[in-house]
């Protein structure tokens, strides 16, 4: 247990401001008069009717200010004692334990998303802020829009990854049945949208490597996801002929359902984990099927040392390297023994060490009897290592040849040509530090217009840091430059700020109008650079959304976006990530057009042979040192030892030199699926704890029809039965969340509202977080609203240590403000829709401001004033004494600038959100139709299934 005194010190600042407001209240009303001396005497006011009873003002003496602190200590020691217990209590680490078992898994397993996605969401929003300074605009507003593509993006990866670790599964390994291999594929078709890819024949044994290889788009990670269950089962495609896993029939069995038999890694396997830490994220899929803490903690310890992860397995998450995170991703996928492992591009981020080394794990893997299916672009590589090869020919996967392999060399400084003439670009010396870490050591270059430069170097080396200093002018050492420097960075979809291609060329037209003071420019300049650059690429420009291009398309789209105004220098940072030979082809095109435009181009690669391609002059960076003062060494070609094919993988049983602390063949221990509440109970259950929640909110008010002696035991009796609400209105709902991709969307949108509440809750009212629950609850419907809203309070409330008796009134006001979006009329769409939510969000803001202010509004006044709560008075007396309370003190003041701030959010940025919610709508898992949105993206965002009314 840590001792953490952020929460403690928020709790004592919240109760010096709770004693300090009722000392206020106490001289406002009625006065302070108790006793002598008199310190000032105020005229006392008598309001008008309604108010005739509140008295303004009066005599304030020393005794009367004592005696109001005096009155607001007990609550001021709750505060306190809550800040108290929040500074000993990890709430987080609580979400983990709930999340292992017991009847609020399915939440808790959302909230432990949530709180493993803020890193990332952090990471998104450091991303989309640079961005923007590249692009040459404000971070505003509109930056939510690329965040949360961003996060939605994540969201769909998390989700994949929980189905395949076999989250929300109800079979055993003791179901699964082997037909003598681990795959059977025949007479087959995998479909989605447009796409088909016909498969007469392909079964790769046990114990061996197959390398699937084709053009960007061909259809290799539809194959993977056909062959793991995502295809048909979430991705709404489907599959024919005969797709047999170990015997199992792929068609009829969800992946959950086949976690223990098949293990996948996805592509950019960093954006997939479910949770902070590596032992963590590691043994998930066996906690899933329940095995016991010790077995799988002996299974995680076995695993890392043969992949090679031991010393990573206490590091967070998001300290890992590219090259690190492939490996603890093979690490996870391997954990649960399985017959068949799938991995989607596992060297496009790599460095050749890096690359080297999980060439090396995927045929250890091999060795030990797991049939490896690789999908890659930079196939060479794996020439030592493969058994077998296949490519996708005019939509079929069919036999192939293994590609010439790369001969590796050293890379050596290379010298500057001699131009002539000035240098657009020098930097001498320069050093960058981020948090006092230096990235930037000692680089020096200088780059000419017209020329190609290739920065190459190892992951770390400070490739991507030295291209962010040279283009915002950051960093300590000499530079200069003759004019503008553009920067296409890694993460070059962050760009991307409009919705469709056609907005974002219009965007860029206006922007550059603004670069030349307001100059007009014509019409089409944006779409006619972009033609210029993609060459013979055929990008489609009009209302689909730039996201769902290829990846080629989306790159040269964002070079075009960056040089529109002819920059004097472009930089772009892996320029070839992801991409087939014919789209490197394409974007080495757009960089010698831009080059031929009078650029200086310098480019961050890891691909020697690009840059080679380009005719670029070859610039080494090693340790923040560029130019490298030595060669940087090319590694060892990786040459595997003769293979020993098996017939049963060996790690489906013991192994030679393996750990002996836990049997290999472990009973499956999953516990029994706990069946989900009848609909109409779960109705009647959540109608209830709902009326409950609002007597509790207006305790101060049905208290005057009680008797006096029971109205004074009503405040203890609201607080008692708030939590025990919202308890049962989680319980109800814990089987809504049983989807994977209902935990993965709840939780990584709960993690941007809490962060958006953090970030502005206290400054004059100001509540962003309603813009995102009611643009998400009119998306997804008014129960995934009420569960967002009421996570996005545990969420937020756990981060900042704000967990009090107020919690539950919060949980409920914000769940009921994204329900009641989802409960609008669904037929209202365009500017109509727009104008509705802004609507809702003023009455909400405002409804929300009385319904927190109502439950409070005794303990904040006390007793003793004009405006205080009467146990016993009639209801009009409290009732104009808590209305006048609530208008001087949050109606007038926070809950209208709520509101303004909630119209304002939903005008500037509502239908792009909407937009992007949309597209992660369901798609029919029956038809094998999907959106053209789904059939461009490989990592795919699916809503869930409770959200399509199915049961």
């Amino acid at each position: 247990m840590t001792f953490r005194p952020a929460p403690l010190r928020a709790a004592a600042v919240l109760a010096a401001v709770f004693i300090a407001a009722r000392v206020v209240y106490r001289v406002l009303f009625n006065g302070a008069a108790t006793g002598t001396p008199v310190l000032l005497d105020l005229p006392p006011l008598r309001l008008p009717a309604p108010y005739a009873h509140v008295v303004f003002l009066g005599p304030i003496t020393s005794p009367g200010l004592w005696t109001a602190v005096l009155s607001a200590l007990p609550i001021a020691a709750t505060i306190l004692g809550f800040g108290l217990l929040n500074a000993w209590v990890d709430v987080s680490r609580g979400f983990v334990r709930l999340a292992r078992g017991g009847p609020l898994q399915g939440v808790a397993r959302m909230l432990v998303v949530a709180w493993a996605a803020l890193p990332a969401l952090a990471d998104a929003v450091a991303s989309v802020r640079l961005t923007f300074r590249l692009r040459g605009e404000r971070f505003g507003p509109r930056a939510l829009v690329p965040v949360l593509e961003r996060t939605l993006e994540h969201a769909g990866r998390i989700a994949a990854a929980l189905e395949l670790r076999g989250f929300g599964s109800r079979a055993s390994r003791q179901e699964h049945h082997d037909d003598g291999g681990p795959l059977l594929v025949r007479d087959a078709q995998f479909r989605i949208a447009d796409t088909r890819i016909k498969v007469d024949s392909f079964a790769p044994p046990a114990g061996s490597v197959a390398v699937i290889t084709g053009p960007t788009g061909s259809g290799k990670s539809t194959i993977l996801r056909g062959l793991a269950g995502l295809l048909s089962h979430v991705d709404g495609g489907a599959l024919s002929g005969t797709v047999q896993i170990a015997g199992t029939d792929r068609a009829s069995t969800p992946p959950r359902d086949t976690a223990g038999l098949v293990g996948v890694v996805l592509q950019n396997p960093r954006a997939a984990f479910a949770t902070t830490r590596v032992r963590d994220d590691i043994a998930l899929a066996l906690e899933l099927r329940g095995m016991p803490s010790a077995a799988a903690k002996a299974r995680v310890l076995e695993v890392a040392d043969r992949i090679g992860v031991s010393a990573l397995l206490d590091r967070d998450i998001s300290t890992l390297s590219a090259g690190e995170a492939t490996l603890v991703a093979i690490a996870a996928a391997v954990v649960d023994q399985p017959r068949l492992l799938l991995v989607d591009e596992p060297l496009a981020d790599l460095d050749a060490t890096a690359r080297s080394r999980v060439i090396a794990v995927l045929d250890a893997l091999a060795r030990e009897g797991v049939c490896v299916i690789v999908a890659e672009h930079r196939a060479a590589a794996l020439v030592p290592a493969a058994d077998s090869w296949w490519t996708i020919e005019g939509g079929a996967l069919v036999p192939g040849t293994a590609p010439s392999p790369s001969i590796p060399a050293d890379v050596l400084p290379a010298a500057g040509p001699d131009h002539g003439r000035d240098p657009v670009l020098t930097a001498a010396h320069l050093e960058v530090n981020r948090k006092g870490t230096p990235l930037v050591r000692d680089a020096s270059l200088a780059l000419h217009r017209g020329e190609i430069v290739a920065l190459v170097g190892p992951n770390g080396a400070g490739k991507s840091s030295l291209l962010v200093a040279l283009a915002l002018g950051e960093g300590t050492g000499t530079t200069s430059d003759g004019g503008r420097v553009a920067l296409v960075p890694d993460a070059s979809d962050d760009l991307f700020t409009r919705d469709t291609v056609a907005g974002e060329l219009r965007s860029a037209g206006r922007r550059l109008a603004r670069l030349k003071n307001g100059t007009a420019v014509a019409a089409g300049t944006a779409a006619a650079r972009l033609a210029r650059l993609r060459g013979g690429v055929h990008i489609p420009i009009g209302n689909g959304h730039p996201r769902d291009l290829s990846a080629g398309e989306r790159r040269i789209l964002a070079i075009a976006l960056q040089t529109m105004d002819d920059p004097d220098v472009l930089l772009i940072d892996e320029p070839t990530r992801g991409l087939d030979p014919a789209a490197r082809t394409a974007v080495t095109a757009a960089l010698r057009t831009a080059a031929e435009d009078g650029a200086a181009v310098l480019i961050a690669t890891h691909d020697l042979d690009f840059g080679h391609g380009l005719g670029a002059r070859i610039l080494p960076m090693r340790n923040g040192v560029a130019p490298s003062l030595e060669a940087v060494p090319a590694p060892e070609p990786y040459v595997p030892a003769p293979r020993v094919q098996t017939s049963v993988p060996a790690l489906a049983g013991a192994q030679p030199g393996a750990s002996t602390a836990e049997p290999a063949d472990v009973p499956d221990a999953r516990k029994p699926h706990r069946v989900r509440m009848p609909r109409g109970a779960e109705l009647a259950v959540l109608a209830l704890a709902n009326l409950a929640a609002l007597a509790a909110f207006c305790w101060p008010l049905l208290a005057a029809a009680l008797p006096q002696d029971a109205a004074a035991a009503t405040p203890y009796i609201a607080l008692a039965i708030a939590p025990v609400a919202a308890v049962a209105v989680v319980l109800s709902l814990d089987g809504s969340v049983r989807s994977a991709h209902t935990v993965a969307l709840l939780g990584v949108l709960a993690a941007v509202g809490s962060a958006v509440r953090v970030a502005s809750t206290g400054v004059g009212g100001v509540e962003a977080v309603f813009i995102l629950l009611i643009l998400a609850g009119r998306a997804f419907g008014a129960r995934f609203g009420l569960l967002l809203g009421a996570a996005t309070i545990a969420v937020s409330s756990a981060l900042w240590g704000g967990i009090g008796p107020w919690t539950p009134f919060q949980v409920f006001a914000c769940a009921w403000v994204g329900a009641g979006a989802g409960l609008l009329p669904r037929r209202v769409r365009g500017r109509a829709e727009l104008w509705m939510l802004a609507a809702y969000g003023v009455v909400s803001s405002y409804v929300f401001g009385l319904l927190l202010n109502l439950w409070f509004w005794p303990f904040a006044v006390g007793g003793g004033t004009g405006i205080s709560y009467v146990p016993g008075a009639p209801l009009g007396t409290n009732l104009s004494s808590f209305l006048l309370y609530s208008l001087l003190t949050s109606t007038a003041g926070w809950d209208t600038l709520r509101a303004v701030t909630t119209v304002i959010g939903i005008a500037v940025v509502g239908r792009a959100v909407l937009v992007s919610l949309r597209r992660v709508k369901p798609v029919s898992g029956k038809s094998g139709k999907a959106s053209p949105a789904h059939a461009a993206r490989t990592e795919f965002t699916r809503t869930p299934e409770w959200l399509q009314h199915s049961r």
